[in-house]
């Protein structure tokens, strides 16, 4: 089995634990302000030890601001030394396999050992969008089909016959330019990881023994199921030769836990906000605090908010340890949810705290 896609415990950290980042960018807030705090906040994750820093991909959501992985991964291959950087994830049926192929192989010769990637079938976004992205129409690609080719590109290993290899087509950088360069093969293209929120992607990783990521701060209500048929239907291959499953969870941990609860209850706003047809926007936790909700809304504010673990750091880790004792995942990764960035890196310090985690892996030893 190969280590290099494995978390690290540190510390007296229970299992290791993973970031994963929206660059979240609440009302009144611009992009450059949101992405700046999330450089920062990745400097964090990679000084106390978290073992992965993924970026979702998002489009036409006000709120988000991530709507290129690939771009933000490429800068914080210069600003972090130890973390893995990855994407969580790319969402296949948007890009041609080639372009994500050659974009994550340009990310694998800049930070070599320390990229993951991530990859969903759902569009990240609205349907229109989709088909803006696509140029095509909206459920006519074959996922199965489109993977299998990501992979023949990452591997430089089309059959013979097959018209990229007679054509003489494949990802630079990547294997094939090695070999085209006359030099040994140096290329190590990244691990791919299969997302999703339900038990489809969890049975096409089972079968093709590649390690699975469960959106749980999507889909609590499915974790169970998913990763159950998952580790039931995995089969080795030569990147595992055991099932390896991440669950991610909505966070919020502040000082104060009723603070951590307005910040949450701020980010709530913003789904139900999506889920009744309007742009995704975080409102400030007053706003949200003070909004005349119809019982339709407040029925969705409760759905979305029972799914963000909030209070103080302990009170988070605490409920991140009951959730890993019913799952058993081998890593669990957060994604802290309110409106203020400040708020959300206080948060990541506060659960790094209370998990147990070194104050400076560079300086501390751990486990």
């Amino acid at each position: 089995m190969s280590n290099s896609i494995f978390g690290t415990r540190r510390g007296s950290a229970p299992v290791p634990l993973s970031l994963l980042d929206f660059a979240m960018a609440g009302k009144g807030v611009a992009a450059r302000d949101a992405l700046a705090d999330s450089i920062k906040l990745a400097r964090l994750a990679d000084r106390r030890g978290f073992t992965r820093y993924w970026i979702a991909e998002h489009h036409a959501m006000p709120g988000v601001t991530t709507s290129s992985p690939p771009l933000l991964l490429a800068r914080l291959t210069g600003e972090t030394q130890h973390i893995r950087l990855g994407a969580g994830g790319m969402m296949l049926p948007n890009f041609p396999p080639l372009v994500v192929a050659e974009q994550f192989g340009l990310l694998a010769s800049l930070a070599p050992g320390r990229i993951d990637l991530g990859i969903g079938r759902a569009p990240g976004t609205d349907m229109a969008t989709a088909a803006a992205l696509r140029r095509g129409d909206i459920g006519s690609e074959a996922f199965p089909k489109q993977l299998d080719e990501l992979l023949h590109f990452l591997d430089g290993s089309f059959p013979e016959g097959h018209r990229y290899r007679k054509e003489g087509v494949y990802a630079v950088p990547g294997p094939l330019q090695d070999q085209e360069n006359g030099i040994p093969r140096s290329f190590a293209r990244p691990p791919v990881w299969l997302l999703g929120s339900s038990d489809y992607s969890a049975r096409v990783a089972a079968q093709m023994g590649f390690p699975f990521a469960f959106a749980a701060h999507l889909a609590d209500q499915n974790v169970d199921m998913a990763i159950k048929i998952y580790r039931e239907r995995f089969r080795p291959s030569a990147l595992l030769d055991r099932p390896y499953v991440i669950a991610s969870f909505g966070v919020m941990a502040a000082d104060d836990a009723d603070e951590a609860r307005r910040q949450a209850w701020a980010y709530s706003h913003a789904m139900m906000r999506m889920s009744t047809g309007r742009s995704f926007v975080i409102p400030g936790p007053d706003e949200a605090r003070d909004y005349a909700y119809s019982t339709g809304e407040l029925r969705l504010m409760e759905m979305w908010n029972a799914k963000i673990m909030s209070g103080t750091g302990e009170q988070v880790v605490g409920q991140l340890a009951r959730w890993h004792q019913r799952i058993n995942a081998d890593e669990m990764m957060i994604l802290n949810l309110g409106y203020s960035q400040q708020a959300i890196y206080r948060s990541t310090e506060l659960i790094a705290d209370a998990y147990g985690m070194p104050d400076d892996i560079g300086s501390a030893s751990h486990a």
